[in-house]
């Protein structure tokens, strides 16, 4: 498999105000003049994607969006389709989270068409997949996840830039963290179904791991096969934290 360069993205989630910028600036400032090994995005609320973008410009920090609507436009008050996600400068969007997947009730068909929609507005969709700790228990984890994956990608991504981030949901904010073991197999489970899917593209799709990724377990994380980065959550809030991540990979 093609080496590509390692996407670490952060998901401030519904955390940040303007005054949070700043952690993104440093972030930013940190890296200039020494770009990092691997790609860097963060995917901070609705609300300050416009103030971060325009603070970011012409760094090597790109910004994306939390989720969109599949539809263009329409009566569903609240939501944001992923046309004003681009429009307020993101390039990337985080899609299928399970946080998205089990307090919103999304199916696999649904972030399929937020992926199409992700496309349609020139995002490059970040697609997320794992499994509860029942199924972890009950020993469906890869049975989970590959089935999570052919459900959640679109035709339309073949041949297009995209992410897919393996979150064991009950690693996520728990401070838990799988085997190094754990999260090889799952990780190359997902690359299996990309190949299936997408032939030689589905073999350089970058996969994230996700799940209480932080300074002091980076590094071997990132060192797995087939782990092409990370998506981060509270880590992600603070630069110093962030900016150890990024350096381990």
């Amino acid at each position: 498999m093609t080496q590509m360069r390692p996407l670490i993205a952060g998901n401030w989630k519904m955390h940040g105000l303007e005054s949070s910028l700043d952690e993104a600036r440093a972030v930013a400032g940190a890296l200039d003049g020494r770009p990092a090994a691997a790609r860097v995005a963060l995917c901070p609320p609705a609300t300050l994607i416009r103030r971060m973008a325009d603070q970011l410009e012409s760094t090597g920090v790109e910004v994306g969006g939390q989720d969109c609507r599949a539809e263009l436009s329409g009566a569903f008050t609240g939501d944001v389709s992923a046309e004003m996600l681009a429009d307020a400068g993101a390039g990337l969007v985080i899609l299928g989270h399970s946080e998205r997947r089990a307090g919103y009730g999304e199916s696999d068909s649904l972030v399929a068409a937020k992926c199409d929609a992700a496309l349609r507005a020139g995002l490059e969709p970040i697609v997320c997949v794992g499994e509860t700790l029942a199924d972890r228990e009950g020993g469906r984890t890869l049975a989970i996840i590959t089935g999570q994956v052919r459900g959640s990608l679109s035709a339309g991504l073949a041949g297009k830039a995209f992410a897919v981030a393996y979150e064991p949901v009950w690693a996520i904010g728990t401070g838990l963290t799988p085997t190094l073991e754990q999260i090889e197999a799952a990780h190359v489970a997902i690359r299996g179904v990309l190949v299936e899917m997408y032939g030689d593209h589905g073999a350089r799709v970058p996969i994230l791991y996700g799940g209480s990724v932080k300074p002091a377990n980076a590094a071997e994380i990132l060192s797995i096969a087939d782990v092409g980065g990370a998506l981060v959550g509270g880590a992600s809030l603070k630069a110093a934290d962030f900016l150890a991540i990024i350096a381990a990979a």
